[in-house]
């Protein structure tokens, strides 16, 4: 049986008052690609930022290789090893898109050779950054900027890579070189969590999803399961 590397047990949270997250149960085998699909609004990004020890939990536990850091800092998060890609990329705009990626290996205590290693295999990932290392990274196209903003999550080396709204505002080719690059990022060892609205795009990298409805996991399991699922279909694949 794989290991589990991430879950999370009966994680609650909310803004204030008000309660996004009720009991979500999700789990991430070390090496695997798993995907949370829900409308906008379902509570998919409010589950990342409770991780990512930007919201606190209220309720439940956050593992990750087996230790509780369910009131672990952001920094502590990364350290743990889980990476997270933010919705709207969020790069540094003024600085270089080499920066960027050093920016994503700054708590990183293995060396400046590992580190140098590690932005090759970015660039060989993404020639195009290669190419453009030099300009600032809020000149680059929008599916430029999501190379450079998942680029910098692996440059913290992972083991988890979580990534919310790949496809986002992107053409499909865009998304199509996207995806081959998760799966070549995938095949390194890196487990990826890939919360995505694109329920379609989503199911095709990865092997099981969770369905996320008004906070609550409503279905979960295989996605060659899942994509024949009526309610998945009506509700989000427009069949």
């Amino acid at each position: 049986m794989s290991e589990k590397l991430f879950l999370t047990e009966a994680l609650a949270t909310g803004y204030g008052d008000i309660q996004v997250l009720w009991g979500v149960d999700l789990d991430v085998d070390a090496g695997e690609i798993v995907c949370l699909v829900g409308s906008n609004g379902a509570g998919k990004s409010t589950l990342l930022k409770c991780v990512s020890g930007l919201l606190p939990a209220t309720a439940g536990r956050v593992l990750m290789k087996g230790v509780d850091i369910s009131h672990a800092t952001s920094d502590q998060v990364l350290d743990a090893g889980i990476a997270q890609v933010p919705e709207g990329r969020r790069l540094f705009s003024a600085m270089s898109v080499k920066n960027n990626l050093l920016m994503g290996a700054y708590l990183r205590r293995d060396g400046q050779v590992a580190i140098q290693k590690e932005l090759q295999f970015v660039f060989d990932l993404f020639p195009i950054l290669a190419e453009r290392m030099g300009q600032n990274a809020g000149t680059l196209s929008g599916g430029e900027q999501q190379m450079c903003a998942v680029a910098r999550g692996i440059m913290s080396k992972p083991a988890l890579l979580m990534i919310d709204e790949l496809s986002l505002g992107l053409a499909p080719i865009m998304v199509e070189r996207l995806a081959k690059a998760l799966l070549e990022i995938n095949r390194t060892g890196i487990s990826i969590l890939l919360v995505e609205q694109d329920v379609t795009a989503a199911f095709e990298l990865s092997r099981r999803g969770f369905v996320l409805e008004s906070g609550r996991v409503v279905l979960s399991g295989p996605t060659s399961e899942l994509v024949k699922n009526s309610m998945v279909q009506e509700a989000y694949m427009g069949i």
